[in-house]
């Protein structure tokens, strides 16, 4: 395993960066943002570029690489503010599971697609009455005949509106008690029955989310991936490269928060000297960079780990990758707007309105208590607590 990186590996760092600055957060995120606009124009030439299929397998017109320069990509984007949340949710989720377990008509239907940008696939686990506990969904899929009769709902839904489809978790009629053993279906969003409703969030963000509904949405029998009652194999296959992009968005984040605190500590000057003189200034900010280091570095394993097949190692080391990519993010960004003064309160900077987006990384694609249960669980064999 290394995670020093190939020459072709930091031309695509290049590359990504070099789109990402004209795409920055000031200037093009922010205003998109606050008008609660996806970014298109971003997603549509990252697309034409290929960075968005980097994961995905060459005969569907991806770039045949895999989670690791996915991730790459993901973090250079968000390094200057511009990350892309639909790069988890479309490439890195559906994406993967399809390509592992889709049929080769479902591959050859969506994954040139998802390759290239022009389709879009969101993912559909959260529910209101489960929360974290994924043992309680409750969106059923009973048969009729060949079709399947999907039933219930979920809830913060990343993206729906940009997307064709949504792939669903949901239990079998069979198995609507016990453990779970999750049934995915592609529910296209066209799909009569199938109902989204947005969301109000309190935060400053390009991207909507969603509650969904499913009144009795009939599928054909080719909308189910994989098997049903699968294993959790099966589901684990996109969470993994959800948890692995979610750190890379956050340690993006974090440098580029920690790349304006720099920048304004070498050039704000008071009195004779700049404030990054003083070490009540450099020194949080060079903690702030050894734990982005760090976070990085644990979620470049996981990603080594993953791209492998080492699936259970590359589930801790996922898990760890997310909680520390969020807790180096929250605290660089905090320490960012200190570094500031007043000015980080402000409009000018770009800072105080990504509090929201870094805050979303210690609860969302998992909770960092959700996290500490597995590690004490699965890395520590303490007993189980739920």
């Amino acid at each position: 395993m290394s995670v020093i990186e190939t020459e072709e590996q930091k031309q695509l760092r290049a590359a990504v960066a070099a789109l990402a600055e004209r795409y920055n957060y000031v200037d093009y995120v922010l205003p998109k943002a606050r008008r609660h606009e996806p970014l298109t124009e971003l997603w549509d030439e990252a697309s034409k570029l290929g960075f968005l299929g980097v994961n995905l397998p060459e005969e569907y017109g991806g770039g045949g690489a895999g989670i690791y320069e996915l991730a790459l990509v993901q973090e250079e984007l968000a390094a200057k503010g511009c990350g892309l949340l639909l790069v988890v949710v479309s490439p890195a989720i559906c994406g993967t599971i399809i390509a592992k377990y889709g049929t080769d008509a479902q591959k050859q239907q969506w994954l040139p697609g998802i390759a290239d940008g022009s389709k879009i696939m969101a993912f559909g686990i959260t529910e209101a009455d489960a929360g974290s506990n994924s043992h309680r969904i409750s969106t059923v899929a009973k048969r009729d005949g060949e079709d399947w009769i999907l039933h219930g709902s979920k809830i913060f839904i990343s993206g729906v509106d940009q997307a064709d489809a949504v792939l669903v978790v949901a239990r079998t009629e069979d198995a609507k008690t016990g453990k779970l053993r999750p049934a995915l279906f592609i529910v296209p969003t066209d799909t009569p029955g199938f109902v989204k409703t947005p969301m109000e969030m309190d935060i400053i963000e390009p991207d909507h989310q969603f509650t969904l509904f499913f009144d009795d949405v009939r599928l054909p029998a080719d909308a189910l991936v994989g098997e049903p009652e699968a294993a959790l194999m099966q589901l684990f296959a996109g969470l993994n490269p959800e948890r692995i992009l979610g750190a890379a968005m956050a340690v993006g984040l974090g440098r580029y928060a920690l790349d304006a605190a720099v920048r304004y500590a070498g050039e704000r000057t008071v009195w004779k000297d700049p404030i990054g003189a003083h070490q009540g200034i450099a020194h949080p900010l060079a903690q702030c960079k050894i734990e982005l280091e760090l976070a990085k570095l644990m979620m470049q394993k996981a990603a080594v780990l993953y791209d492998s097949g080492d699936d259970f190692g590359a589930a801790e080391a996922a898990n760890m990758a997310k909680y520390a990519g969020a807790e180096a993010s929250i605290k660089t960004l905090d320490q960012a707007i200190q570094t500031h003064g007043g000015g980080g309160l402000t409009q000018e900077y770009g800072l105080a309105s990504l509090l929201g987006a870094a805050r979303i990384a210690r609860v969302a694609p998992v909770s960092r208590e959700m996290i500490l249960n597995f590690v004490s669980q699965h890395s520590l064999g303490l007993p189980k607590s739920y």
